[in-house]
């Protein structure tokens, strides 16, 4: 997951800047980073149940190849003059379509690899954390490093060679039966195994009878269209007008992850004794609207980084609170279709988030853009708490695995131990 990570921060930073630079448009910035981030979302919801069937280890190490070989190809047309705009954009959307699957498979795992490595699941949560707020630390420097003494070509060429590495740790070193495909166990005889519509169906049918899952999956996916925003248009705008260039996206970005590790390893070791909700608002709270405020206000590099780091500290929360209510309450074999559903509702709004960035900075400029995201970032993260279903996040805290529950006379799915 670090490995892979990385790379994919690399290019968030190196994607944008070169399209800024070659095409000068903020519009085509956002356009490139739909094509990327549409086909993430709609291919991951379709492969739920290929995941559950063939299994996340295979799914994984494979589409990370895919991944390898079209990022690698953007660099490879352009020495050759053979880029355009159109094969860059069939090139990046290849991307997406293979990182949606390999992204879940490798979260997918988390869980059984916390049985067997005998960590409670929070912490192995929390860990998992850890590693991706890593590899936001560490990509965003890489990347912006690589970008401003080298060019952007440069950092996709090392995003490549990240999905390859990450491809060959979990094929070669991960044990082979970790990750089998578990659909709906073995078919009794005289019975086929379940279809992929069906297979699929019991993932959105599990779904809809989940409503704190689903009131979660609903403000993430807003926040996650504003964070998109935010990153793919918003900041490298402000860096190109703000003089900071490609190294100040680097920096505030590494910043927020530096913190946002931080924050993860204090919930690694403490979160599983902590309120949830209070935490959870809280790092929301902190990690959402006032990065939007101090970038529009125009605030020297150091305002701007302070709170960047306090933003960081509670979106380090966030994450290993979100991935231990998903695996305690989906049963291990509908993982994959659930958090395929899941993960691609709520990275629904990322395809547009950069598309209405560029609209609104192309029409109104960069200041009321800014103002604009982050007021309804802060209207999302407070009044979306208001609802009742938020209580179950502490109420059925511990008391029940999602893998214990049963089916009523009445065909609703609950927690044999939890209600």
């Amino acid at each position: 997951m670090a490995v892979s990570l990385t790379g994919t921060r690399i290019s968030a930073v190196a994607l944008p800047w070169f399209v800024l630079v070659t095409t000068g448009s903020p519009t085509q910035t956002g356009l490139v980073a739909f094509c990327e981030m549409a086909p993430y979302v709609v291919v991951k919801a379709l492969t739920g149940p290929v995941v559950d069937l063939i299994g996340p280890r295979t799914v994984s190490w494979t589409t990370d190849l895919v991944s390898a070989a079209a990022v690698g190809a953007i660099p490879l047309f352009h020495a050759l003059d053979l880029f355009s705009l159109t094969s860059l954009l069939f090139l990046v959307a290849m991307v997406g379509a293979a990182r949606g699957p390999g992204d879940l498979a490798k979260a997918i795992m988390v869980p059984e690899a916390a049985e067997r490595g005998g960590i409670p699941l929070e912490r192995a949560t929390g860990l998992s954390g850890v590693t991706e707020r890593f590899a936001s630390t560490v990509g965003p420097a890489v990347g912006g490093s690589l970008v401003a003494l080298l060019g952007p070509l440069t950092g996709l060429v090392v995003n490549a060679g990240c999905f390859v590495l990450g491809s060959l740790i979990i094929m070669l070193v991960l044990p082979r039966g970790l990750g089998h495909g578990t659909p709906a166990g073995p078919a009794s005889p005289g019975h086929q195994q379940p279809g992929y519509w069906r297979l699929f169906g019991e993932g959105f049918t599990f779904l809809r009878r989940e409503p704190l899952l689903l009131t979660i999956t609903i403000m993430i996916s807003i926040t996650n269209l504003l964070d998109a925003a935010f990153m793919q248009v918003l900041v490298p705008v402000w860096a190109n007008e703000s003089g900071n260039g490609p190294s100040g996206i680097g920096l505030t970005g590494s910043v927020l992850g530096i913190a946002a590790v931080c924050g993860s390893l204090i919930a690694t070791t403490v979160a599983h004794r902590m309120p949830r909700r209070l935490v959870f608002f809280a790092g929301f709270f902190l990690a959402g609207a006032p990065r939007f405020f101090v970038l529009a206000v125009g605030a020297p590099m150091w305002s701007v980084l302070a709170v960047f780091a306090i933003g960081g500290l509670g979106a380090g929360f966030l994450n290993p609170i979100l991935a231990a209510l998903s695996f305690e309450r989906i049963p291990r074999q509908l993982l994959g279709r659930v958090n395929a559903l899941r993960d691609s509702l709520a990275w629904s709004g990322i395809p547009v988030g950069g598309l209405i960035a560029g609209a609104v900075v192309a029409s109104l400029g960069l200041v009321p853009a800014l103002i604009a995201s982050g007021t309804a970032y802060f209207l999302t993260t407070n009044l979306t708490g208001l609802r009742p279903e938020w209580r179950e996040m502490d109420r059925l805290r511990g008391k029940g695995r999602a893998d214990e529950r049963k089916e009523d006379p009445t065909g609703q799915s609950s927690v044999s131990t939890a209600l």
